[in-house]
């Protein structure tokens, strides 16, 4: 007969922390969210600290480029999606760590021959008012003007105006040529009381756009995350099958960290995965291994040599694995018992290995007790693919923004090879969905509120370090009435937007 685990496994939804005492002291300016991602020997300091414990996950409508910069800036680290070519995922980690904070290589780009249709159209995409007219549409053409909302008016205009009719055109603009310094740069902003600064090659080419706005931004932002030559830390996925491949292609683009992107980790293919880049790299190269639920999927992964684990298979919020396998086990349950073995693996061998949980985030306060159960740091989808940074399409539904949000076991993405058991190079069956998420503005504003929850609730327990909170969190499992009465219930509740006289 197999072997029964007769107790439930349970969900973050299922459980509260009870509040501990807080000194003055205690207050959410003084809590610190600093994290290592990467595993270290006791006495020692890990290679990668976040200032933040979230991190991105391996997605196509999650992670690419723009995410990464969002998110280092932020403290944390995107890992982009490596269910694309090698080439095209090398790029996007070049592009990252080549961005240069306030030159912002421009997304939203069109030709002079397009129309006003195509303008409303791109700005719809984007949420980008700002677009640049090149002579072949691209961000590295020749720039012949800018178009803003100042340039037209949609109820005034017919739309297969031309953008040559209404664009403020490159003579008129006010342009600085490339080499400019950041500072040089927003002086002529300022000066000339401008929004954005093209900067332009000798041929007349863009190169970046310099925004007002990213000035404040750049000074609101004490918390990014840096690599020794102040770029953006970066991460990437990989897989078990063209690893030889694609982990030399992601070294040379100058990715911090790897992670295998596998839904089921406990797995030679991991373990041989793992022993390659240890062979050829020693402990230069950075990767993560998973996903895990057990005491047991962990100590293998850590034995193998892993920087970091992932726990959580059939949790997210587009995952079916569950339901088309039978496979999986409840996130917090499965988190505290890794977490334990994380535990006593440190004192048995004086390595400390970090524990990512990944999926089963619903709510804000789940990634607090997510840590309090002993994760390091969290991985999302669903969460970083409702803001403006994700690559996905945002599309207007019944008058409603969402975003794009799809698996990677969906026909949509057809990442066989995270679903890989040696077999035929094919997805046999979906283990994910296609979807929408409601649109929710920028990443930036977001996290910002995220994190103001989890300082808070730390203050609550009385710790000021994700430490201490591990150590001083008393948790308690509630019933389903109990989950109840923690909403709002026996009252009608306002219309947010009602005014009251």
């Amino acid at each position: 007969m197999a072997t029964f685990i007769n107790e439930p496994s349970h969900t973050f939804n299922e459980y509260l922390l009870i509040p501990g005492y807080s000194s003055s002291e205690c207050i959410p300016a003084n809590v610190s969210l600093k994290t290592p991602l990467v595993k270290y020997k006791k006495g020692e300091k890990p290679a990668i600290m976040m200032n933040i414990p979230m991190v991105s996950a391996i997605m196509q409508s999650v992670s690419g480029d723009r995410l990464a910069v969002a998110l280092a800036t932020e403290g944390g680290v995107a890992f982009i999606y490596g269910s694309q070519t090698i080439e095209d995922e090398a790029a996007m980690v070049r592009r990252a760590k080549n961005y240069k904070a306030g030159f912002v290589v421009s997304d939203s780009n069109i030709t002079p021959d397009a129309t006003l249709a195509d303008v409303v159209a791109l700005k719809e995409k984007t949420g980008h008012s700002t677009i640049a007219v090149t002579d072949d549409g691209t961000a590295t053409g020749k720039l012949l003007g800018i178009v803003t909302s100042r340039d037209y008016r949609v109820s005034r205009m017919d739309f297969s105006t031309k953008v040559s009719e209404f664009m403020t055109p490159f003579s008129k603009l006010v342009w600085a040529e490339e080499g400019t310094t950041l500072k040089t740069a927003n002086d002529i902003i300022w000066d000339n009381k401008l929004n954005s600064l093209p900067i332009v090659d000798k041929e007349g080419n863009l190169c970046y756009m310099v925004f007002r706005k990213d000035y404040d931004m750049h000074k609101q932002n004490p918390n990014e995350l840096l690599d020794a030559d102040k770029r953006y830390v970066v991460g990437a996925g990989i897989n078990t099958r063209d690893y030889a491949q694609r982990v030399p292609a992601l070294v040379e683009a100058g990715a911090d960290v790897l992670c295998i992107d596998s839904s089921e980790g406990f797995s030679e293919w991991q373990k041989l995965t793992i022993a390659w880049i240890r062979e050829r790299y020693g402990d230069t190269v950075k990767v993560g291994a998973g996903n895990v639920v057990d005491a047991k999927g962990f100590r293998f992964l850590a034995e193998c040599g892993a920087d970091f684990v992932k726990v959580g298979i059939g949790g997210g919020s587009i995952c079916i694995t569950r339901e088309t396998k039978g496979i999986g086990r409840g996130q917090a349950t499965a988190l505290i018992d890794v977490c334990a073995e994380r535990d006593r693996y440190f004192e048995e061998t004086g390595i400390y290995v970090p524990v990512c949980s990944d999926g089963g985030i619903v709510h804000d306060h789940h990634i607090t007790l997510s840590l309090a159960m002993g994760a390091d740091f969290v991985m999302l989808g669903r969460y970083f693919a409702r803001f403006d940074e994700s690559p996905s399409t945002r599309v207007s539904i019944g008058g409603t923004y969402y975003k794009e949000y799809w698996g990677e076991g969906s026909a949509r993405a057809r990442n066989w090879q995270r679903y890989d058991l040696g077999g035929d190079k094919k997805l046999s069956f979906e283990e994910g969905v296609d979807s929408y998420v409601p649109y929710a503005g920028s990443l930036k504003d977001n996290v910002a509120v995220t994190l103001a929850k989890v300082r808070s609730t730390m203050c609550n327990c009385g710790a000021l370090t994700i430490p201490e909170l591990q150590e001083k969190a008393v948790l308690t499992l509630v019933s389903a009435t109990s989950i109840v009465e923690g909403g709002a219930h026996d009252v009608i509740q306002k219309d947010k937007n009602t005014v009251i006289k």
